[in-house]
C-alpha cells in the first residue's frame, strides 16, 4: 500500500512551461522540509536531472510503453518510498502518448494509474477568456482524469491575470498559480532538448532557484498540497530490483564500469541498481577525464548523452579510448546505447573514436525520434536471438557502416529495418531501453561479465 500525497503536472500541449512549474513546485517543497519524489513521464532524460536538482533525489521516469503499465505503481512506489510528496512531471500534451496506440504511454494514461489529481499548466501568453474554453475541453474530455486546478503561465499583467481568474471562475476551475514571464528561468537548448545539467551545474542551480522562487510567489502552496493529499491510497508495493533479477547466481562479483560524466548523461538510475541486484560492482568513470578504466574491469556500460558536443576531447583521450577497444578485443560484454554506439564507432564528425566498431558517425539534420519494437537479430552480451524488447530513439546522427555488421535489433518499424552492431562481447545501438521492463537482459549480461575473466562464456 502506497500513500504519497502527489500531483501530476500536465499542460495542453508541449512548450507550456511544465518543466518550469514542476521543477520549481519540487523545489519549493523541498525548501520547505518536505521529502519530495520527482517523476517524469515517458523516456526523457534530461528533464528528471533538473528534478534532481530541485530534490536532491534521483529523478525516475514512468513510461508504460517502456515498462508496461503493471509496472507504473511500483516503479512510483520504489521512488517515493519515505517521501512526503510526490510531484510528476508529463510529457508533450496530457492525452498525447505513443503514436497510434491510445491513451498508451501519455500523461493522462499516468495520472489514472497512479489515481493522481492532475495541475494543468496553462500558457496564458496570447489568450484571456478563451482560456476557459481550454481548460473546461482538457478537464471534460475524460471523465477519469481530475483535473484539480489550473497554473497559468507567461501571465503578462495584473490586468490580464484578472481576465484569466475572472474566465476560470465561471468554469469552476480553481487558479492554483499564475506566474509572470521571468528571464531567470530559461535554460539554454539544443539539438536534443534542454542542455543537461551535468554540463552546466551551477547556472543550473542558479535557474532552479529561480524557478522555486517563482513559484512560491505565484503558486497557492498550501493549496496545492491539500490538492496532492486528496489522493487515495495506492494498492501497488514498492518496485524490487532484488526481485527483479531473482535467479541472477553470477557465482562471483563482477566489476561493470559505466561511462558518466558530462558526454554520458543519459541514465536510469534503476539500471545500476538492477546491476548491483544482479550481484555486480558497479564502477562509475568519466571518459572525458579518466585515462583508465577502472581497475579489474570486467564489463562496460556506455549509455546515451552528448558525445557529438565533446567529441574532441573524447578523442583527445587516446589512452582511455585504447583501453575500451582492448577491453572489447578481449571479448569482454559491451553494452552500448545511442551515444555509446558513437563512442564506439571508428570517428565521430571526423574526430577518432574508439574504432571498436566498423562505422563512421556524423551529425545529420534529420531528428530520428520514436518509440521502437524490436527483436534481438543475434546472440549478444546482452539479448539471445529472439529477444523481443521496446526501446525509444532519440537523434541526429547517423552511422555509414563498413562491411556485413552483424545487426543488434530488427525494428517493427514500416522499413522493418535492422539497427546496431553485434561483434564479440559487444552489443551497441541507437535504442535506449530501460531495464525495469527487461530484467532478463541484466541477468544475461551481468552473468557474461562474470564469467569473462574465466575463458568467456
Amino acid at each position: 500500500m502506497t500513500s504519497v500525497p502527489r500531483l501530476v503536472l500536465a499542460a495542453p500541449a508541449s512548450g507550456s512551461g511544465k518543466t518550469t512549474v514542476a521543477t520549481g513546485l519540487m523545489a519549493a517543497f523541498t525548501e520547505r522540509g518536505l521529502a519530495v519524489s520527482p517523476h517524469k513521464v515517458g523516456p526523457d532524460y534530461i528533464d528528471p536531472g533538473y528534478h534532481a536538482l530541485a530534490t536532491g533525489r534521483p529523478g525516475r521516469n514512468l513510461d508504460a510503453f517502456l515498462c508496461g503499465t503493471e509496472l507504473l505503481g511500483p516503479l512510483f512506489a520504489h521512488g517515493a518510498r519515505g517521501c512526503q510528496l510526490a510531484v510528476v512531471e508529463g510529457v508533450m500534451g496530457l492525452f498525447d502518448g505513443a503514436s497510434g496506440r491510445g491513451e498508451l504511454a501519455s500523461t493522462a494514461q499516468v495520472a489514472k494509474v497512479l489515481r493522481a489529481p492532475v495541475v494543468l499548466v496553462v500558457d496564458a501568453s496570447a489568450q484571456s477568456r478563451s482560456v476557459a474554453a481550454l481548460v473546461h475541453g482538457f478537464a471534460a474530455w475524460d471523465p477519469q482524469v481530475r483535473v484539480g486546478g489550473v497554473i497559468l503561465n507567461k501571465v503578462g499583467s495584473d490586468r490580464h491575470e484578472a481576465l484569466l481568474r475572472d474566465a476560470l471562475d465561471e468554469a469552476g476551475v480553481p487558479v492554483l498559480g499564475a506566474l509572470r514571464r521571468d528571464g531567470r528561468v530559461r535554460t539554454p537548448s539544443r539539438h536534443l532538448g534542454l542542455v543537461p545539467v551535468a554540463e552546466r551545474h551551477t547556472a543550473a542551480l542558479e535557474a532552479v532557484r529561480a524557478m522555486a522562487e517563482q513559484v512560491r510567489t505565484g503558486c497557492d502552496l498550501p493549496a496545492l498540497l491539500e490538492l496532492a493529499r486528496s489522493a487515495p491510497p495506492l494498492a501497488d508495493e514498492p518496485w524490487d530490483p532484488e526481485a527483479a533479477v531473482a535467479g541472477s547466481a553470477p557465482g562471483r562479483r563482477p566489476r561493470i564500469a559505466v561511462a558518466g560524466g558530462p558526454a554520458f548523461t543519459f541514465a536510469y538510475p534503476e539500471h545500476t541498481e538492477l546491476l548491483a541486484a544482479a550481484g555486480a560492482e558497479v564502477a562509475v568513470f568519466d571518459p572525458l577525464r579518466d585515462e583508465e578504466l577502472p581497475p579489474d574491469t570486467d564489463g562496460l556500460v556506455i549509455g546515451g548523452g552528448f558525445p557529438e558536443e565533446y567529441a574532441p576531447q573524447l578523442s583527445a583521450n587516446e589512452p582511455l579510448r585504447k583501453a575500451v577497444a582492448a577491453l572489447a578485443d578481449s571479448g569482454a560484454p559491451v553494452a552500448a546505447e545511442c551515444a555509446g554506439l558513437l563512442y564506439l564507432a571508428r570517428s565521430l564528425d571526423g574526430a577518432p573514436m574508439c574504432g571498436v566498431l566498423d562505422a563512421e558517425a556524423r551529425m545529420s539534420p534529420r531528428l530520428t525520434l520514436g518509440y521502437r519494437e524490436a527483436v534481438a537479430v543475434a546472440d549478444s552480451a546482452l539479448a539471445a536471438a529472439g529477444t523481443r524488447s521496446r526501446g525509444h530513439e532519440f537523434h541526429r546522427t547517423v552511422l555509414e557502416p563498413g562491411a556485413g555488421p552483424v545487426p543488434a535489433w530488427g525494428l517493427h518499424t514500416p522499413d522493418r529495418r535492422v539497427e546496431g552492431f553485434v561483434r564479440g562481447g559487444v552489443h551497441a545501438s541507437y535504442l535506449h531501453t530501460h531495464w525495469a521492463g527487461g530484467p532478463e537482459l541484466v541477468r544475461r549480461f551481468t552473468a557474461r561479465c562474470a564469467a569473462a575473466r574465466y575463458g568467456g562464456w
